[in-house]
């Protein structure tokens, strides 16, 4: 009784845990099942949206990579760093011309969502970009 019961406690928690994939295209453990990007539109040129989301990270935490995706005609520009204890990423992809396009991604070490800081790091983007 007790060994069907360890069974079906371990099956279910690897239901329940699982993996995710980062911004980055990288798969880390975590709750796969939740909205964990926020993505928003300017229309800036890819560069400068970059430089801005930039300095955002180094300002709130620690840089820890950029790098670049290539897929397609446009290249997707990606930032990884730490705030606080969370991970976060932060993608910058041209629309068109005059369009960009930023998500951010943050996990906690869990691999639990952190839609707060996600949200603060999108703003503060969005205000970077306004100086």
């Amino acid at each position: 009784m007790k060994t069907q019961f360890l069974v079906a406690f371990l099956g279910a928690a690897v239901l329940v845990a699982g993996c995710h994939s980062t911004l980055e295209g990288r798969s880390r453990a975590g709750v796969p099942w939740v909205k964990d990007s926020l993505e928003s539109k300017y229309e800036r040129p890819p560069e400068q949206v970059f430089a801005a989301a930039r300095e955002v990270l180094k300002f709130n935490g620690a840089l820890v990579k950029e790098s670049t995706l290539l897929g397609g005609t446009n290249a997707v520009r990606v930032l990884e760093g730490k705030v606080n204890t969370r991970s976060v990423w932060v993608s910058v992809e041209p629309v068109d011309a005059k369009v960009t396009s930023v998500a951010v991604e943050v996990r906690t070490k869990g691999g639990g969502k952190d839609t707060d800081l996600m949200a603060e790091l999108s703003k503060q983007i969005a205000l970077q970009l306004v100086r």
